[in-house]
């Protein structure tokens, strides 16, 4: 089963704060959106309470959310009580057949779990020093850049780009 990943991070790996992304990047929202969108999506439950309500569950995907609480229910989610879970409801038929199963989408440790799972990163790395106390895995010597949009300057003025990697 063909796994991704998909983050954001400072260039030394922060990917939160206090439950939070510490910057504003429409652009990265927009190619989260266009890349996830009609695939299961697996997220632990932290990253599930950071949705704004509004936003829960994310719309056109189906929301996984991996919980050690067997008793945890939320509108929109189903729960599973481990990443390997996760992944084999991700793998039963949904909405779109595609080279990517699944798109876990956080957080730290979820991300930990699931990278050996995983086929393909991808990282949208924000040009900006940031406190945090959540970081991304360090992809290992196995993993190649398949694909580097360049450095950009988004509308907030934050400089990022978005790179692929695949193993």
């Amino acid at each position: 089963m063909n796994v991704g990943l998909i983050w954001a991070q400072t260039l030394d790996g922060v990917i939160g704060a206090d439950n939070a992304i510490p910057w504003r990047l429409p652009e990265d929202m927009a190619h989260f959106k266009a890349t996830t969108l009609g695939y299961p999506v697996v997220m632990g439950r932290k990253t599930w309470d950071s949705l704004p309500p509004r936003f829960r569950p994310l719309s056109g995907r189906r929301n996984i959310v991996v919980t050690r609480d067997p008793q945890w229910v939320a509108s929109g989610a189903e729960r599973a009580g481990s990443v390997a879970q996760a992944l084999e409801l991700a793998a039963e038929p949904w909405e779109r057949a595609a080279p990517i199963a699944a798109w876990v989408i956080g957080g730290g440790e979820i991300y930990r779990a699931a990278l050996g799972h995983a086929t393909t990163l991808s990282v949208t790395e924000v040009d900006w020093t940031a406190d945090g106390d959540t970081y991304a895995p360090v992809p290992g010597p196995t993993w190649s850049v398949t694909e580097d949009k360049g450095w950009q300057s988004s509308v907030s003025g934050l400089r990022y780009r978005i790179r692929r990697y695949t193993r």
